[in-house]
C-alpha cells in the first residue's frame, strides 16, 4: 500500500507539506529550523499506524512521529493526538538509547507547550526525562537536562514545572555523590515550597532531604527531614508508592541505629507496598528484610522467608547472596563468609546499606571466632593463628591488637617473636574492697563522734 498514491485507502492520510495546506482552522507556532521536510496529519489514524511498525520498522516510525509533531493544525483533536505522540517517541527513542535526540525534542517542543495547559506541560517535561533516565550511563546528561529545564521554567515563570524539576535534579546530584550542590539546592526549595505549602511536593523534598543527610552521615538531622516527611504524609493523601518509600527509609535509619526489630517491620510494610505495585523495590525491601534477621541472631529464619510464597515470586541473585551470608553466619564460618563476600560482591560490598551492617557483622564473627581459637593457649604464634583461621597474618595481628586495646581479652603481642601472650584471668583479691569498707565506716563514726562532741561542748 502506497502513501505517495492518495486514491487508494489508507490506514494514515498521506504526507502534506505545511505550504499546500489551506484550512480556515488555527495554526501552531513554526516549526523549529530541525523539522522534516514534511508533515503528517495529526489523526489517530496515524498515530496508531507509527505504534504498529515501531518494532518492525523503528526509524520509519520515528519519522511519522516527528512529523505529526509538525502537523500545524492546533485543535482539540490535534493537540490530544501530539501528546500521545509525545509519548510514544519519547518510549522509542528510548528504547534505542537516543538520549542526545530526547533531549532535542524537549528543546524543540518548547513552542508546543504555549498550546497546552501548564499541568500538561509539566507531565510532558518530567515524562521526557524519565524516558531518559531509562537509558543507562545517562546521567550526566540528565543533571544537564534538569539544569537547562530549570533556566527554562525560570524565564518562563512555571513555578509549579520549576520546583518539581529541581527536586528531581537534587536527586540526581545526590546519586552523583555531589552532596553539598544538592544540599544548598534543597535548603532554598524547602524554604519556598513551604510557603506555598504544597504538601505533596513537601514530602518528596524533605524524604530526599533525608537521604542526603543520611549520605553525609548526619542521622540526627535525617530523622528530622524524616519526621517532617511523615507530619506532611498525614495531612494528605499519600500514594502507596511513595508511602513505601517513607518506610523504607525509616527501616534503614532504625538498622543504623541498630534498632533492628523495629527497622524489620518498617521494611515489612514498604515490601507489602512495593508488592502490591509490583515496583522493583520491593526485593530490596526484602533483601534488608533478610538483613535485619541475620542481625538479630536469627538467621535461620531467613530460609523460611525466601521460600515463602512473596519470597519465591523475587527469587535471583540478590536473594542467594543474603541466603549464602545467613548460612555462613548460622555456621560461624569466616572461610564461608568471605567466600559469601567475594562470590556476591555486587549485592553486598556495593550495596552501602547492607555493606555497612556486614561489615560489623564481620568483625563480630571475626572476634568471636579468634576468641575460641586462642582459648587453649597462653602463649601461640600469631602464624598458628593465621593458618587456622584463614586469613592473612597482618590481618590476624592488627586484630589481635585492637582487641587487646579494647579489652576484649587479656595479653599481648611479642612481635619480636611473632608470638601473642595471653595472661591468666587476674583474680581480685579480697583485701582491697575490704579495706575500702572498713576505711568508708572508720569514716561514718568519726563524722558521728564530732556532731556528738560539737553538741557536749555547745
Amino acid at each position: 500500500m502506497s502513501l505517495e498514491n492518495p486514491q487508494q485507502p489508507t490506514p494514515f492520510p498521506a504526507p502534506v507539506s505545511p505550504q499546500s495546506k489551506k484550512r480556515s482552522l488555527p495554526r501552531a507556532a513554526p516549526a523549529p529550523p530541525s523539522a522534516p521536510s514534511t508533515s503528517y496529519n495529526a489523526t489517530s489514524e496515524v498515530l496508531a499506524h507509527a505504534i504498529e511498525i515501531q518494532e518492525a520498522k523503528p526509524e520509519e516510525a520515528i519519522a511519522i512521529l516527528r512529523g505529526i509533531l509538525h502537523d500545524p493544525i492546533s485543535t482539540a483533536e490535534a493537540l490530544r493526538v501530539k501528546e500521545q505522540c509525545i509519548a510514544a517517541l519519547s518510549d522509542l527513542l528510548s528504547q534505542q538509547k537516543r538520549g542526545e535526540e530526547l533531549r532535542g525534542l524537549l528543546t524543540d517542543l518548547r513552542p508546543f507547550f504555549s498550546f497546552i495547559p501548564k499541568a500538561k506541560t509539566a507531565k510532558i517535561v518530567r515524562g521526557i526525562i524519565d524516558a531518559v533516565a531509562k537509558i543507562p550511563g545517562t546521567s550526566d546528561l540528565q543533571i544537564s537536562l534538569c539544569k537547562e529545564m530549570v533556566e527554562w521554567t525560570r524565564a518562563e515563570k512555571r513555578t509549579f514545572l520549576r520546583q518539581r524539576v529541581e527536586a528531581r535534579l537534587a536527586s540526581l546530584l545526590m546519586e552523583s555523590k555531589e552532596y553539598q550542590e544538592a544540599l544548598s539546592l534543597l535548603t532554598n526549595l524547602v524554604r519556598e515550597v513551604r510557603r506555598l505549602d504544597d504538601k505533596l511536593l513537601l514530602v518528596d523534598i524533605d524524604l530526599l532531604e533525608s537521604k542526603l543527610h543520611f549520605s553525609l552521615r548526619n542521622l540526627p538531622k535525617a530523622k528530622a527531614a524524616l519526621t517532617a516527611a511523615r507530619t506532611a504524609a498525614n495531612a494528605i493523601y499519600v500514594p502507596p508508592a511513595q508511602q513505601g518509600t517513607i518506610d523504607l527509609q525509616s527501616g534503614i535509619l532504625h538498622a543504623e541505629e541498630k534498632d533492628y526489630k523495629t527497622a524489620f517491620s518498617y521494611f515489612f510494610e514498604a515490601f507489602e507496598a512495593f508488592n502490591a505495585l509490583d515496583d522493583p523495590r520491593a526485593v530490596f525491601s526484602l533483601k534488608y528484610m533478610l538483613l535485619c534477621k541475620i542481625m538479630t541472631n536469627s538467621a535461620e529464619d531467613v530460609g523460611g522467608l525466601i521460600s515463602s510464597k512473596a519470597g519465591l515470586k523475587y527469587t535471583g541473585v540478590e536473594l542467594d547472596a543474603m541466603k549464602a551470608v545467613a548460612e555462613a553466619y548460622g555456621k560461624r564460618s569466616l572461610k564461608d563468609f568471605e567466600e559469601a563476600l567475594n562470590t556476591y560482591r555486587e549485592q553486598l560490598e556495593e550495596d552501602p546499606i547492607v555493606h555497612r551492617h556486614l561489615s560489623a557483622l564481620y568483625d563480630t564473627l571475626l572476634e568471636q571466632n579468634l576468641c575460641r581459637l586462642i582459648e587453649p593457649f597462653s602463649r601461640v604464634e600469631i602464624s598458628h593463628i593465621s593458618e587456622l583461621i584463614g586469613l592473612p597474618v597482618d590481618a590476624v595481628e592488627k586484630k589481635l591488637s585492637q582487641m587487646i586495646l579494647d579489652k576484649k581479652f587479656a595479653g599481648t603481642l611479642d612481635q619480636g617473636a611473632g608470638c601473642l601472650i595471653i595472661f591468666d584471668d587476674a583474680k581480685p583479691d579480697g583485701i582491697y574492697p575490704a579495706t575500702l569498707d572498713t576505711i568508708t565506716n572508720i569514716s561514718k563514726v568519726v563524722d558521728s563522734l564530732y556532731l556528738k562532741s560539737a553538741k557536749i561542748m555547745a
